[in-house]
């Protein structure tokens, strides 16, 4: 059984960044629509080395995500499809597909703008602003998920998204590696007091 936090959770994640069309389900053509997103923002044109390879990934993903989520081979995974894998990666985190992998190693490379291993919070922030996010919001989020550090390396990033998809404290530093879902759940982490 998921919790009603960590469902929150893994469809904030589902919401914001995988049903681009809202229509209550994810397929192809999302993640399609997300490669076009994407490498509009970051001005990179078809064909580029860059396109390429979000493009490669992001359908790797989305076939692994169909093959494992899909159990009635539709071709759309469901809220209740995409909640329940999860539900299965959070029990061996450890034990991820290799989808899975592909995906946490994308959101990193997309977040790392500079190239140089580490994530701060301005490419962390312009990720989700091109998402939606709200920026200032998107800042915050990086600084408590940071703990003080001024960048977040790869190691770290990976350990803060075994907590995301897995975690049901709700203070862990990894539940805001998508951005400020929780504003949703904690009112008082919308007030900008600096008390923390």
């Amino acid at each position: 059984m998921v919790s009603d936090f960590r469902k929150k959770k893994l469809l904030h994640v589902y919401n914001a960044f995988f049903d681009a069309d809202r229509s209550g389900s994810i397929n192809k053509a999302d993640f399609e629509f997300a490669i076009t997103k994407i490498s509009a923002k970051r001005g990179w044109k078809h064909g580029d080395e860059r396109h390429q390879k979000l493009k490669d990934k992001m359908m790797k993903i989305w076939e692994g995500l169909q093959q494992e989520a899909d159990e009635n081979n539709d071709g759309e995974v469901s809220k209740e499809e995409w909640t329940a894998l999860w539900d299965k990666y959070a029990k061996n985190p450890t034990k991820a597909s290799d989808w899975q992998n592909i995906y946490c190693e994308l959101t990193f490379w997309l977040e790392d703008t500079s190239d140089d291993g580490a994530i701060d919070a301005q490419e962390f922030s312009s990720l989700y602003e091109s998402f939606g996010l709200d920026k200032e919001e998107s800042i915050d989020c990086f600084k408590k998920m940071a703990g003080g550090k001024q960048k977040i390396d790869w190691p770290h990033f990976q350990e803060l998204w075994r907590e995301y998809f897995a975690a049901e404290d709700k203070e862990k530093p990894g539940n805001l590696i998508f951005g400020c879902y929780v504003c949703s759940i904690n009112p008082d982490s919308h007030s900008h007091s600096h008390s923390h």
